[in-house]
């Protein structure tokens, strides 16, 4: 005898929904500000080409603007005659919705260029030793000629420094003379330097005939900047290591200072020291077999590109960098 089949259990997994349509873009929906504005000078002055004239544009270009509006929302809006252009009933509606719009989008503006005069108040920077010293003044001259009510706020240390100001956001560009870009920042080479071995004229090195080997500048005790300088990193990349400073400082003059007192050979940027050697109060030792440039970078946090102030003077260094 058979056994009745059992009724089929129902299942369990859901069917799947239908995807939802997808929303049109409300651009795609709404008329662009230009247009609302030209619907709504013409409710003011009764005439498409009025409307036209005091927006600037073409009576052809008006027209187009017109049809394309009604095209859009589906309805007519003008009814156009030899005396004139009038709003149909459906256009003075749209009109009215129309100047809320604008009214809102002009409050915006307002709201933005408060914003904007907020920010260009102000530039917040950020500069290495050598060239918040030796090239920043002149930068900083050129933008205030072009922006002569923005405040500058400067801060100086060495590169670490800039980059920590930068990361915390309390910066708004910085200027640093390491090898590379930090991570977590975008930066642009803006100018380019040199670092010289110096020394006082009583230093045995003076007196050399031979230049410097690498070697031996390496393994001798130099009165250096502190860690953290974008001069030490350069020299110590370029040399390979460095033996025990002979004193370690944390600016450039001080640096100078030493090595001008005689207390022993330094490494320092040709910015910092050309007053110095023209007036014969440092030597120059040259030193052969290693490459002693270096790129200055302008710096900021990536994704923030400068903007107002800070883009004029990364705009203005570079100009003063290839005038010079």
């Amino acid at each position: 005898m058979s056994t009745p089949s059992s009724p089929a259990a129902p299942s369990t997994t859901p069917a799947l929904a239908a995807p939802a349509p997808t929303a049109a873009r409300l651009t795609d929906r709404v008329p662009d500000l230009g247009a609302l504005q030209l619907l709504i000078a013409i409710a003011k002055l009764g005439s498409l080409g009025r409307a036209a004239r005091e927006l600037g544009i073409t009576q052809p270009a008006a027209s187009s603007r017109v049809r394309a509006m009604e095209r859009q929302l589906g309805v007519a809006l003008v009814d156009r005659s030899p005396r004139g252009s009038k709003l149909t009933d459906a256009g003075a509606l749209v009109t009215d919705w129309a100047r809320r719009i604008v009214e809102a989008a002009e409050a915006f503006d307002v709201g933005a260029q408060a914003l904007r005069d907020g920010r260009d108040k102000r530039l917040r920077v950020a500069a290495s030793m050598t060239i918040a010293e030796y090239l920043l003044p002149g930068w900083l001259i050129a933008l205030r000629h072009e922006r002569p009510g923005t405040a500058v706020q400067l801060l100086a240390g060495n590169s670490q420094f800039v980059v920590e100001r930068l990361l915390a956001d309390e910066v708004d560009l910085g200027f640093v003379e390491g090898l590379t870009i930090p991570s977590g920042l975008s930066g642009v080479v803006v100018a380019r330097d040199r670092l010289v071995v110096v020394a006082a004229p009583t230093h045995p090195w003076a007196r050399r005939r031979k230049p410097l080997a690498p070697e031996e500048l390496a393994r001798t005790p130099l009165i250096l900047r502190e860690q953290g300088s974008g001069t030490r990193q350069v020299l110590e990349a370029a040399l390979g290591g460095l033996a025990e400073p002979l004193i370690e400082l944390a600016s450039t003059t001080a640096v100078k200072a030493s090595a001008v007192s005689g207390a022993g050979p330094s490494v320092l940027s040709e910015l910092a020291v050309g007053e110095e050697l023209a007036g014969r109060r440092l030597v120059r030792i040259p030193v052969e077999g290693v490459g002693l440039d270096r790129a200055l970078r302008a710096v900021w946090r990536t994704g923030h590109r400068p903007a107002g102030p800070a883009r004029d003077l990364l705009s203005l260094t570079r100009t003063v960098v290839r005038a010079g």
